[in-house]
């Protein structure tokens, strides 16, 4: 998955066609759009034919059998719903801390945080639950009034794939035109146009969760 993942930033380094360094590949691109082609590449690696074609027994070379398949696909979204919801308290609590907190008023962080976690979590949050101080992405990971971007880019990466979906995944003709766009728009044009308009030309439309919700078997 992480090679897939890795070779959609190779392929925006590769396939830029911009001449200004500073807005090339992924430079100059918006933080929270800077994951969509890497992420776009990590639903390819749950394609079915794509699986089966570098899976297999490591002596052998025996295909995996179809349970085994079948149960690597279920485990992509075995508690998806969870894992989304925690992202998201995730991403409220960086924009609480960093937009409207004030940090010299009479609430903790603590609490900001255990508010918007009472909000998220199934479960009560635990009194002594100080996750904020591992939480570096925030404060000094690079991701401060950010980390939602996590999540916003596997919401353009989902729905950039529905189109491949739509076009029909066997449909080699149909599948190449598509990648050739996506090679001329998302991979070529680096941070040179804004990235939203870069989804609107392409897909026609605002950019929509339901693709996003429909891989993880939320819809």
């Amino acid at each position: 998955l992480t090679l897939f993942h890795e070779f959609g930033h190779g392929l925006q380094g590769m396939l830029t066609t911009v001449d200004y360094a500073d807005v090339s590949g992924i430079s100059g691109v918006e933080w929270d759009a800077v994951e969509t082609a890497s992420q776009f590449m990590e639903n390819w690696c749950y394609h079915e034919p794509i699986l089966r074609s570098f899976s297999g027994h490591w002596e052998t070379g025996e295909p995996l059998p179809d349970d085994l398949v079948q149960k690597l696909l279920d485990a992509k979204v075995y508690m998806a719903g969870s894992a989304m919801v925690r992202q998201l308290e995730f991403g409220m609590t960086d924009i609480e801390l960093h937009s409207t907190y004030d940090p010299e008023g009479p609430i903790h962080p603590f609490e900001v945080h255990r508010k918007i976690a009472e909000r998220t979590q199934v479960l009560e949050p635990l009194n002594d639950d100080h996750f904020l101080c591992a939480f570096s992405h925030i404060f000094a990971g690079g991701y401060a009034a950010g980390y939602y971007s996590y999540k916003w880019a596997e919401v353009l990466s989902a729905d950039l794939y529905s189109a491949f979906e739509s076009a029909g995944l066997e449909n080699h003709d149909a599948i190449k035109e598509l990648g050739m766009k996506v090679r001329d728009s998302f991979l070529a044009v680096g941070g040179g146009v804004d990235p939203m308009k870069v989804f609107k030309d392409f897909m026609g439309r605002e950019p929509s969760t339901e693709a996003l919700l429909r891989h993880n078997k939320l819809l």
